[in-house]
């Protein structure tokens, strides 16, 4: 992992974007929300093997949810991952996002396809940046304990 001047951080491997999303995952409480974004093959699903390390559930019960579409892992607190990639902006408000987020920490992959924004939530960015690397920006704030 390597920090550059603006604030991006850069992982080599899906070891380092887990070790970054652990970090994150430290830090977060109940309520609290992560927007992914990034395209097919950025990190996303790493980044959230990495919440899942940090919250104290098994990285390897973590796998894409395209077709399920959340799933949920039992940690200190729990995990819900969410993946948008398949779904409508019109569809995303009939999966009640807002009340499963409430009691635990709520991932959501392609946050791109929700609605309407999310000003609260934390936004992780994840692009390619050459062969191997990945450009990782964490925007927002992590809420007190």
């Amino acid at each position: 992992m390597t920090s550059v001047a603006d604030g991006a951080i850069l992982s080599r491997s899906d070891a380092e974007t887990e070790a970054i999303g652990a970090d994150l995952a430290t830090r977060l409480v109940a309520g609290s929300r992560v927007l992914l974004y990034g395209e097919l093959g950025a990190g996303k699903t790493a980044f959230v093997r990495g919440l899942a390390t940090g919250l104290g559930v098994d990285p390897d019960e973590v796998s894409s949810p395209t077709f399920t579409l959340v799933q949920e892992y039992r940690g200190r607190l729990p995990l819900y991952h969410v993946d948008l990639y398949r779904l409508a902006p019109g569809e995303v408000d009939d999966l009640g996002l807002d009340a499963l987020a409430a009691d635990g920490v709520l991932a959501i992959e392609w946050a791109e396809r929700m609605p309407r924004g999310d000003a609260a939530a934390i936004a992780v960015r994840l692009e390619h940046a050459g062969e191997d690397l990945r450009r990782i920006v964490v925007e927002g704030h992590v809420r007190a304990r």
